[in-house]
């Protein structure tokens, strides 16, 4: 069932994606080569906790998963895709680093990602990172009153597969609201003009992933948690928290 916010909620949800930037960019102003990625956690958790906020990532525990989420950011690094549990991993120069946080402010989530490299870049992550981006903003741009879910779903795939880049399949955007994961979902690829129709009030979480290799293929690390490309190429990630209004899209996971 598709939750419509009122605008009054949607302000909290502000509130919310508000606090997940401060914490993604303070996580991304501490990395660095020799920088844990528990460090970078640390980074992110010091914000949530100053401003007396949760964290919808810490000890989530779905049906699949072997142990509870036991960090505030999902920290994933070069062919991780997503769901990177923060470790004693140390960053290393060139590596390929994608962010995914979440907060609760007076019970409503807000949840967005962000990839960036760490040192000398590499020209090819950096069109794969741009790439990701642009693909985000394709997806926002789509998310407007009389549109469908297909809709955001084509524009995003568009622009991933125009690149040469692959898509991890059954991994997607979705509703937010009172909790992380709600209804719709939002998929990374699609046919325009199909699906539910797009409302005022709707909030969804719009995440394209790309894959560098080309392919589809991914496979769950031995954590449990980790998801990685399955040829071993390295990956980007992005995501907002997007607003359907009357008046356009509205991010609500910017600063």
């Amino acid at each position: 069932m598709v939750e419509i916010k009122t605008d009054a909620s949607i302000e909290a949800m502000r509130e919310a994606g508000r606090l997940v930037a401060q914490a993604l960019t303070a996580a991304r102003e501490t990395a660095a080569v020799g920088v844990s990625l528990l460090e970078l956690d640390r980074a992110a958790r010091s914000v949530l906790d100053e401003a007396g906020a949760g964290s919808p990532f810490l000890d989530y525990h779905p049906s699949w998963a072997p142990i509870p989420f036991p960090a505030v950011i999902c920290a994933s690094v070069n062919d991780a895709i997503v769901h990177g549990i923060p470790d004693g991993y140390r960053l290393r120069d060139g590596d390929l680093v994608s962010l995914d946080c979440g907060a609760i402010r007076d019970g409503w989530v807000g949840d967005s990602a962000v990839s960036f490299t760490v040192g000398r870049a590499r020209p090819e992550d950096l069109r794969l990172i741009a790439t990701a981006e642009e693909a985000l903003e394709a997806g926002i741009a789509a998310a407007v009153v009389g549109n469908r879910i297909g809709d955001i779903a084509h524009a995003v795939g568009r622009v991933c597969r125009t690149a040469g880049y692959g898509i991890p399949d059954g991994f997607g955007g979705h509703g937010v609201g009172r909790s992380m994961h709600e209804d719709p979902g939002v998929p990374n690829e699609g046919r325009p003009g199909r699906g539910m129709p797009l409302r005022h009030g709707m909030v969804l979480a719009i995440e394209p992933m790309v894959i560098g290799g080309g392919t589809d293929g991914h496979r769950t690390a031995g954590d449990g948690w980790t998801v990685r490309t399955l040829d071993g190429s390295r990956a980007s990630h992005a995501e907002h928290t997007v607003a359907i209004t009357d008046d356009g899209p509205r991010i609500l996971t910017a600063l």
